[in-house]
């Protein structure tokens, strides 16, 4: 995604978000912004983590099946 924008484009992106919102709300939004990362990648982790606790445990019931 950032690739695709490149440097220069991603230098206008700064500078019409610091004429738009101003260099003291700039921080806060960029803290904001990293906290919403944050708890969407550890929501996805908890989700993965869930997802792959019931294929394993659903390869184990076939299993025992299987050796029955």
């Amino acid at each position: 995604m950032l690739s695709s924008i490149g440097i220069p484009g991603l230098i206008l992106i700064l500078i019409i978000a610091l004429v738009i919102f101003g260099p003291k709300k700039l921080p806060e939004i960029g803290k904001a912004a990293g906290q919403t990362l944050r708890e969407f990648k550890n929501s996805t982790k908890d989700l993965t983590s869930d997802v792959s606790d019931e294929v394993k445990e659903t390869k184990d019931i076939v299993q025992e099946k299987n050796s029955k």
